[in-house]
């Protein structure tokens, strides 16, 4: 009797040949997939975020940043369409989407000759950050117990207690400009603050004196970097995160013109423009309605008052 191992080469071999002779289930089958399954733009132009894509409707929608140097009647479009598909015009190929008020037609042919048209409209994204701004004011919604009365709105200005030549005022001739870096990959954009001091070279040192003491609370109204730092904004949390030079990240919004309720009788209202912040704090019932209590141990908002120029 042989032994089994002689068989095994023998074995390998009858399945190997078997797996060679499997029938390729795709083999023979045309196919009728006519889609456009992705899209970006080339040539230079800032796409923020991808391209929303509906099937059902035969539309492609695509954020493009609007720049000074941006021409929109010449834009290479890069497409992915359906497997074994071809599309016209062909990816890459310059068209003029200006001609066709930010809209173009693209024709996808399935491998079995039907064909769809699709419409791609570039959606005119302006980053309205971009800039510069003057610093008007900065102010505070703080205070324990709001609902006793003791919460308010004030200018970190109009109290006393700050370091000579350091106060909160030396801020309001400083100039904020934001420049343009890029658009991560989930659309936020992002790039350069520089914080200029302005005519006094200074900036605030939030140190605050109250009973007998000085208590560091740059923690809550250094939000915005002294000097340079980044930003990045993020459309669907609206939110903008500043990032220092030592590493630090400050979270705020960016906010526009009008009045925000912050019950009890408190509004805040925007002239302009403002960054604010929500501040971690917890309340203090012992110093209920001193300035002490508003300023260090329960700041509830803190808004810098900005104005574009």
């Amino acid at each position: 009797m042989k032994s089994i191992i002689n068989y095994i080469p023998v074995l390998f071999l009858a399945l190997f040949l078997m797996a060679g002779c499997k029938k390729d289930p795709y083999d023979g089958v045309t196919s009728n997939e006519k889609s456009i399954e992705a899209y970006t733009l080339g040539g230079g132009l800032v796409q923020v975020g991808p391209a929303v894509i509906d099937r059902t409707a035969g539309t492609v929608q695509v954020r493009v940043l609007m720049q000074a140097n941006t021409d929109l009647s010449k834009v290479a479009g890069n497409v992915i369409s359906s497997y074994k598909s071809t599309v016209e015009p062909v990816s890459g190929s310059t068209v003029n989407f200006k001609a066709g008020n930010n809209k173009s037609t693209y024709t996808v042919t399935a491998e079995s000759g039907e064909s769809r048209q699709w419409t791609v409209e570039l959606i005119p994204f302006t980053e309205t950050l971009i800039g510069s701004y003057s610093i008007q004011n900065l102010t505070v919604f703080g205070g324990t117990g709001p609902e006793y009365g003791g919460g308010s709105v004030f200018k970190l200005s109009d109290k006393g207690g700050w370091p000579v030549s350091a106060e909160p005022s030396t801020e309001l001739d400083n100039k904020l400009t934001f420049t343009f870096t890029g658009v991560t990959a989930d659309g936020s954009t992002y790039g350069d603050i520089v914080n200029d001091a302005g005519a006094d070279g200074k900036y605030a040192n939030f140190l605050y004196s109250a009973k007998n003491s000085i208590f560091d609370v740059n923690k809550f109204y250094r939000a915005i970097p002294t000097g340079t730092g980044k930003w990045e904004r993020n459309y669907t949390a609206n939110t903008i995160t500043f990032t220092f030079a030592d590493g630090k990240k400050v979270v705020g919004t960016f906010l526009g013109a009008g009045t925000e309720s912050l019950g009890n009788g408190n509004n805040k209202t925007i002239t302009d423009n403002s960054f604010a912040f929500t501040l971690s704090s917890a309340d203090d019932w012992g110093n209920i309605y001193s300035d002490y209590d508003k300023i260090v141990s329960r700041p509830r908002k803190f808004w810098i008052d900005v104005k574009k120029q």
